[in-house]
């Protein structure tokens, strides 16, 4: 993947710095100017428009400069699909913002932390709704991770045909994918990158896929590819299962005898699964209801 600057970089603002207290000040005006009509008179109540919740993108966070610029790119198509929301970045480590910093800065409302991650480890079921629970100036919900879904897949198969791959692979008998994702400790993340690859399976006409792990589960990339060289499958593809370039994608591409996909980054559809979980998240629990801090109770369809 060629690293490219962005046309305008994002350098983040000092919390005390003039441009960030004239925001505060000119949304904090907005919103009560928006409470009174034009002679004067405060508007009733029930004619206020509530705005949306901020949607925080939780993104794991790389030392590989190229991860944050790929994230920022994403969320830069999200908000090409929908201009008014709010939409902001929080990172779990190695990089800032951090997620705490993040909602912090939102101030008193409503959030939908997002995690740009891929499926149900210990970051999804724990760290971030620790993170939310912290954050008691805020009615916060936790969405579910991107995946499996559908367009997680659209995705995958994109990047896969991007990289070299064509159809007609899924007549060859000696045609095969590792799905190459990060891993976790938890069996739970191994059921979703399973799933996944019985998805793309599909989506590529039946060519089989077989998850492998760079980190913390088994197999890894290389057990993966010698067990699929033992079956006849010689020619095999790898999908990169991971939502920005970093050291994980780096060492399973570098694994792989042909075709190496990119990561899924800034690919359309991730930006409209984003929005989806998003909503998702909003359509589970009305507004005024509890705080949802357990995102395994979400749906991931």
């Amino acid at each position: 993947m060629t690293e490219t600057a962005p046309e305008h970089p994002r350098e983040p603002l000092p919390l005390d710095s003039t441009a960030q207290l004239l925001t505060r000040i000119t949304s904090q005006l907005g919103n009560q100017l928006s409470l009174v009509s034009l002679n004067g008179t405060r508007r009733p109540m029930h004619r206020t428009r509530r705005s949306a919740p901020t949607l925080v993108a939780v993104a794991h966070g790389s030392r590989e400069p190229r991860a944050l610029h790929t994230v920022l790119e994403l969320l830069d198509r999200v908000r090409e699909l929908r201009p008014a929301l709010d939409v902001r970045l929080g990172h779990i480590e190695l990089n800032e913002p951090l997620l705490p910093d993040t909602l912090d800065a939102v101030g008193p409302g409503d959030a939908v932390l997002v995690p740009l991650l891929l499926g149900r480890g210990h970051h999804v079921r724990h760290d971030l709704p620790l993170a939310a629970a912290a954050a008691t100036h805020l009615r916060t919900r936790v969405a579910a991770p991107l995946g499996p879904h559908p367009l997680l897949v659209e995705a995958l198969y994109e990047r896969l045909l991007e990289a070299g791959w064509r159809d007609a692979n899924g007549t060859d008998r000696n045609a095969a994918v590792v799905l190459a994702a990060a891993g976790s400790r938890d069996p739970r993340s191994d059921v979703d990158a399973r799933r996944t690859a019985a998805l793309l399976s599909d989506r590529l006409g039946g060519v089989p896929v077989v998850p492998a792990y760079a980190s913390a589960a088994t197999p890894d990339v290389p057990a993966a590819l010698r067990a699929l060289a033992a079956r006849g499958r010689r020619r095999v593809a790898l999908a990169s299962y991971f939502t920005a370039p970093g050291r994980f994608a780096t060492v399973s591409a570098a694994a792989a005898p042909g075709i190496a996909a990119a990561p899924l980054g800034a690919h359309p559809a991730m930006a409209r699964l984003l929005l989806h979980r998003y909503d998702q998240a909003l359509a589970t629990t009305a507004p005024g209801q509890a705080p949802l801090t357990h995102p395994h109770l979400l749906a991931t369809a």
